[in-house]
């Protein structure tokens, strides 16, 4: 089930998702929020919106390099990471910023976390490279 997820066309629909989520909820926020959050509530939603748009683009990348090379494992667990990463870690900033409840922020850093081996696996894809 995992394998088949992390093919390169799924990454690319992913990363293309991500990066339209990203676009639309900082949009809402900035205009449709803008007299409704308190300013650190929007400044949460802000920073998720940054984490999500950033690693949306680095998993469009990860898309294409899998496209070249399908059974580099190492990328499909970077990709799983980022996925993983960004739906905790911005994902519970945006719950948080919405419904006030603080205590979600224990979520934030398991998403960082994640974002992280996310990172470590590509350092090592890159010593592990695939003729």
């Amino acid at each position: 089930m995992i394998n088949s997820l992390l093919r390169s066309k799924n990454i690319l629909i992913l990363a293309a998702l991500m990066g339209f989520l990203s676009v639309a909820i900082g949009a809402f926020a900035a205009h449709a929020l803008k007299n409704l959050l308190p300013s650190y509530a929007l400044m949460w939603v802000d920073t998720g919106v940054k984490y999500q748009m950033f690693h949306g683009g680095v998993l469009l990348i990860l898309g294409f390099v899998l496209k070249q090379w399908p059974a580099w494992t190492m990328i499909k667990w970077a990709a799983a990471s980022f996925l993983v990463g960004v739906l905790l870690f911005s994902g519970s900033l945006y719950i948080m910023a919405a419904t006030q409840i603080k205590a979600l922020g224990m979520i934030t850093p398991i998403g960082g976390i994640a974002l992280l081996v996310g990172w470590l696996c590509l350092l090592i894809a890159a010593f592990k490279q695939p003729e």
